[in-house]
């Protein structure tokens, strides 16, 4: 496998995105070494910023970091080092990694951030899902393109992303052989056994998730007009449950239980008012219509009375990190638009600010931000 096929799939995806700043997700491995040195050569170093995030979770972490950026601005490019605290998990490393990478992506303004995800990754994926239990929907595995994530390299087989990385000041991180973690066990014991029933069992995997995001796209096209707030649950309740559970899913983003207990709810006959709680939010059913509303807070003192935050009208570009979204930073104008709020109210709509960092940690219509405990909640969600 030739090193210039990594070079020609960042080139392409570069070309499609247009001219702009791009940001690398780059902690130092192979493949995000190998996709930094090709964005460099395509775009230019002046017109590439090299991030790499310390999630602090080997003793020598911030040397390799820091050595990235060496490395990086050796080459003519911007580089950014962003140190984030996070448990020793899978979960908790992810959010903590993309919450950083939104922030900085913001900050510098950047048209894209390239991640290093390649066909292993995407195989991988697609099998822990299956051992979980996914729906059609998370078969479709890991997404090219999601807003300013872009995945240049993620039908590139090792082989390609080794050619590539070969010339390249790789370091391998230890913590990808350690059995701990789910992905490893997959990696190393589970796909090698797979893989002697089938030797071309990563590509199988890579085009079971073509063919499920192919699905998906098709199903979300008839599922996008059904999710919005009020839900009109007669006329979703008559819809097939594959469209009426997708159309939640693109409203709320659930696991399966409390898809299934939010579809039983959506289905069940007309009677009074009954709610249910999921994680960040509880939703009301009254009658036929269905709501997101605020759960109940205790008395607490009046906000103006509490020093540290100030309660402010929305303004355009603010950001924040819902607990519907665990840590994902969005801007507040699209988590507006996303819950179907009407611009006569999101014209009135306040947030909650902390005064010590500006963060926001409560938003009207939205509710509070991921691991914050505003003093008081207003209006409902």
């Amino acid at each position: 496998m030739r090193a210039d096929t990594v070079r020609g799939a960042v080139a392409a995806w570069l070309d499609r995105i247009g001219p702009g700043l791009y940001g690398v997700a780059c902690s130092g491995g192979p493949d995000s070494m190998a996709l930094a040195d090709a964005a460099i050569e395509h775009a230019g170093a002046t017109n590439v910023v090299i991030v790499t995030i310390d999630h602090g979770l080997q003793p020598a972490s911030a040397e390799i970091a820091d050595q990235v950026a060496a490395w990086a601005r050796g080459r003519g490019a911007a580089a950014v080092v962003r140190r984030v605290t996070c448990e020793r998990s899978e979960a908790s490393a992810r959010t903590a990694r993309y919450a950083a990478l939104a922030a900085i992506a913001d900050e510098l303004g950047l048209a894209c951030m390239l991640l290093g995800h390649t066909a292993r990754d995407q195989a991988e994926t697609v099998l822990m899902r299956v051992l979980r239990g996914t729906g059609p929907a998370g078969l479709a595995g890991i997404p090219a393109r999601r807003g300013i994530y872009v995945r240049p390299l993620l039908e590139l087989p090792r082989t390609a992303i080794e050619a590539a990385a070969r010339d390249l000041p790789a370091w391998h991180d230890p913590m990808n052989h350690d059995a701990r973690f789910a992905r490893v066990r997959v990696r190393e014991r589970y796909l090698p056994i797979l893989r002697a029933e089938n030797p071309s069992l990563d590509d199988a995997l890579v085009r079971l998730a073509a063919s499920a995001r192919e699905w998906t796209e098709a199903i979300d096209a008839i599922a996008a007009p059904f999710a919005h707030f009020p839900i009109d649950c007669r006329v979703l309740a008559a819809q097939p449950p594959a469209v009426r559970k997708r159309a939640l899913s693109l409203l709320l983003q659930l696991d399966a239980p409390h898809l299934e207990a939010l579809d039983a709810l959506i289905t069940s006959p007309t009677r009074g008012e009954r709610s249910l709680d999921l994680p960040g939010t509880t939703l009301v059913r009254s009658y036929d219509q269905l709501w997101p509303q605020a759960k109940a807070h205790s008395p607490k003192p009046e906000l103006e009375a509490l020093p540290g935050f100030e309660l402010r009208p929305a303004q355009p570009g603010d950001r924040m990190r819902p607990a519907r979204l665990k840590g994902r930073s969005r801007k507040l104008a699209d988590l507006y638009s996303d819950a179907k709020v009407p611009r006569r109210d999101r014209a009135a709509a306040r947030v909650l600010v902390r005064t010590a960092d500006r963060t926001i940690v409560w938003a009207e219509f939205i509710g509070d931000a991921f691991g914050e405990n505003p003093p008081q909640t207003y209006g409902r969600f």
